[in-house]
Parts: C-alpha cells; sequence; structure tokens
C-alpha cells in the first residue's frame, strides 16, 4: 500500500510539473528550442533545490548547506503551488480569450484582387501603339480576363507578415498572467512573514476563574521554526513584540525549531530577553531535531519546559504535555501525570501542540487547551487538507465544558511564505463569569 500511495504521489508530481511545463513553455513557443529547454531545466533544477533543502534539514547536513539550499528551495515549493493554481485557472479564460472576435486584416488573395481591379483600368487606358499607332497594340502589356492575373506574380505585392496565430496570442497572455500572479501571490505571502507576526486578541471566559484573574493575559506563540531560513533576527522581532504587548505569561506551543542546539542556539538565544514568565511544550519538530536537548536549551535560556507537568499559579492551574510525536522516543502526552489529583474546583490552562489531543484534555477535566500545530493551512488552500486532520485548523471552538484556542503560528515551515493564513502571536484575555 505504501509503494501503491508513493508511486501514485509521484506520477501525479510528475505529471503537475508537465502541465505546468506545457503551458508555460511548449504552448507558448512556435517550435523547439531554447525557451522550452531553458524551462525544463528551471523546472527540473527547483526541484532538485527543493529536494536538496528537505533532505538536508532532516539529514543535519552543515548548516551552511542547508541556508544554501534553503531559500530557493522552499521558495520553488511554493512558486510551484501557486503556478499550478494560476495555470488551472487560466483554462477557464482561455476559451474566452480564444472566441473574442478578431480584427480583419486584408488578405493575400485580397491584395492580388485589388491589384488585379487596378490594372484592369490601367489597361483600358493605355497609349496608342508606337508601332501601329492603334490602341492596345502595346505588346508588352498583359490583357485582362477573368481566369488571368493582372500583374506578373513576379511584381505582385508581398503581403504583411504574418500576426502571431491566436492560439500562440492566448497562450502567451494567459502564462504571462499565470506566472505574474503566482510571483505577486508567493512575494507577497513572503513578505508578511518576515515582517513577523501581529497581535491578535482573543477574550476566553472561563467559569472556575476568580475575579481577582479577571483580565489576566497570555501571550500564546506557536511554530515559530526556526531553522535555515528563519534565524536570530526573527526570533528578536517577536520577543520585541511581545514584551511590548505587556503580557502576565507567556506560552510557547511547540515547534520552536527545525534543527540541533548547536547550529540554532544563537538563533534561540533572544528568547532569554522574554519580561514575562515563560513556559514551554515540545512540538513534533522538536522530536526531528532532537528534543531532550531543546529543553534543556530553554530551560537555561530562562523558560520553564512542562513536560506532563503542571504549576499551581495563584489563580489557575497551567499544565503542559508533550507532542504525540514523542511517543516514538517513549516520551508521549501523559495526561494523568500532567492534571491526576488536582483540585477540579480550580481553573486549568493546558499547553499541547496538537488540537487533536482535545478529546483526552475533555476527558480530564480542562477547560481551555491552548495549541498550534496547524498553521492555519500556512498556503492555502491547504486549509482544507489541515481541516480534514485536525478537529480545528485555527481560532477558539469549544468540546464539551473544554474550549480549544489554535494559533495559526509565527513562522512557517518549508517555504517562509503564507497565503491566506497570516501570522499572529495570540493575546488570550481571561474573563472571570463572576466579574
Amino acid at each position: 500500500m505504501v509503494i501503491v500511495f508513493v508511486l501514485l504521489a509521484l506520477a501525479v508530481l510528475v505529471g503537475g510539473n508537465w502541465y505546468v511545463w506545457r503551458r508555460l513553455f511548449r504552448d507558448t513557443t512556435r517550435a523547439p528550442g531554447a525557451v522550452r529547454r531553458a524551462g525544463a531545466a528551471v523546472v527540473v533544477g527547483g526541484w532538485a533545490l527543493a529536494v536538496g533543502a528537505l533532505v538536508a534539514e532532516r539529514a543535519g547536513a552543515p548548516f551552511w548547506l542547508q541556508r544554501t539550499l534553503g531559500w530557493p528551495g522552499f521558495l520553488w515549493l511554493a512558486l510551484c503551488v501557486y503556478l499550478l493554481l494560476a495555470v488551472l485557472a487560466g483554462e477557464a479564460v482561455r476559451p474566452l480569450l480564444t472566441r473574442l472576435p478578431a480584427r480583419r486584416r486584408p488578405t493575400a488573395d485580397a491584395v492580388t484582387a485589388a491589384a488585379g481591379a487596378t490594372a484592369t483600368g490601367t489597361t483600358a487606358a493605355s497609349q496608342v501603339s508606337p508601332a501601329d499607332g492603334k490602341p492596345g497594340a502595346d505588346r508588352s502589356t498583359v490583357t485582362v480576363g477573368p481566369d488571368r492575373p493582372a500583374t506578373d506574380p513576379a511584381t505582385a505585392p508581398t503581403p504583411a507578415p504574418a500576426d502571431v496565430s491566436r492560439r500562440l496570442f492566448v497562450s502567451r497572455v494567459v502564462a504571462g498572467a499565470a506566472g505574474a500572479v503566482a510571483v505577486g501571490t508567493v512575494g507577497y505571502g513572503t513578505y508578511g512573514v518576515l515582517r513577523g507576526p501581529r497581535i491578535k486578541r482573543v477574550t476566553v471566559p472561563l467559569a472556575k476563574l476568580p475575579r481577582a484573574a479577571h483580565g489576566y493575559r497570555i501571550a500564546v506563540v506557536s511554530d515559530i521554526h526556526l531553522g535555515p531560513v528563519l534565524g536570530r533576527g526573527f526570533t528578536q522581532g517577536i520577543v520585541d513584540t511581545i514584551n511590548a504587548a505587556q503580557p502576565d505569561l507567556v506560552a510557547v506551543v511547540g515547534d520552536l525549531v527545525d534543527g540541533s542546539v548547536r547550529d540554532l542556539g544563537p538563533a534561540a538565544a533572544p528568547l532569554a530577553g522574554l519580561d514575562a514568565p515563560s513556559y514551554f511544550v515540545t512540538g513534533n519538530h522538536e522530536y526531528f531535531s532532537g528534543a531532550a536537548q531543546w529543553v534543556e536549551e530553554v530551560r537555561r535560556l530562562g523558560l520553564v519546559p512542562l513536560e506532563n507537568a503542571r504549576t499551581e499559579l495563584p489563580w489557575f492551574d497551567l499544565a503542559g504535555v508533550n507532542d504525540i510525536a514523542g511517543e516514538s522516543e517513549g516520551q508521549g502526552p501523559d495526561f494523568a501525570k500532567a492534571l491526576g489529583d488536582r483540585d477540579p474546583a480550580r481553573a486549568c490552562v493546558l499547553l499541547a501542540h496538537q488540537p487533536v489531543q482535545i478529546h483526552q484534555a475533555v476527558d480530564h477535566g480542562v477547560d481551555l487547551q491552548l495549541s498550534g500545530h496547524t498553521h492555519g493551512g500556512q498556503l492555502w488552500p491547504g486549509n482544507l487538507i489541515a481541516a480534514a486532520a485536525n478537529p480545528t485548523v485555527a481560532g477558539l471552538d469549544r468540546y464539551g465544558d473544554t474550549q480549544l484556542y489554535v494559533s495559526r503560528g509565527a513562522g512557517a515551515w518549508g517555504p517562509p511564505t503564507r497565503v491566506g493564513a497570516p501570522s499572529d502571536i495570540t493575546m488570550i484575555q481571561l474573563a472571570s463569569t463572576h466579574a
């Protein structure tokens, strides 16, 4: 079954790229040549960079190599998505453009006919031949008749150069528009990520929250994804944004990094500058990068890791569980350990990276779960895929007596690009129903 799936995915990938190449390069040229070969080289080379970037990151290749491949390779992935979507959208426009009335231009036959008519008039008014003094005796004049040309074909007017065929013209228009839309979309989406996340404010009422805690603010930041593309400057921007908002507590809910402490320790270092008490739980990408070393690193930076653990704050319990990916290392989520024998009369806020953990949270009487993981889909229409795998893609939902808030995340994985899912740092303001 796995082999069948891989072969099917490979066939779709190859077919999709061939289709894009055909529409952008083959259909816009008259014959095989340099343009088609250059297009094929761009497509093949782009995917070579993309695969190289993915393999280098997961294999722990030298960091300079990851950075060299990361930017062009990951951006190519995003560009491919929107080139394909734009070209597909162009299929709806193509028939309309083809059927638009074209301005008529004189044809070669029309030019010849007009020349014949001119020659007819000229013959009728010819001068008297110097040979015999009779009209029409000049033997160099060609007699015009219904079946004879008015002039010698060798001296007939040359038709205007042929225009580009309508089909070729339409293909070029659609391909140019598709390329411009794809590049513009990826460019704007990349700018949105590199600019840094914006604060999103959400109020969450909790029935068990005491009146004294009304207005308590938790800055939720997830999915920063430090790596070969997003580095120290990006982290510093996040820290500055959080500190400017002055939360009471910071919750880093997983997927902080895509790499080792050796490579990314300097990129994560600005987290030590967070002003408010800060807590951390692992995400699935920490287990790709070495979760144990990162737990120790964030502890060194001043954050408190909640590894299936709970801390009792003055007005509510704050708990955290490991990500599901930790099960492969015997370090999976343990709700009983994190939430067992606590006072059920107190409100409980749970940090859990993946939204799918909400069902266990409901079973353990959690009041509010804070999650990330989905990126809100990151690249539209990725939200549709994310919705198929997660109970909530982004925002606030309720499951029984438990509320779930899912952040779209602060960074991006793979392409440093977001379309239809802007990055954010969510400021959760807890509200007491007794206030």
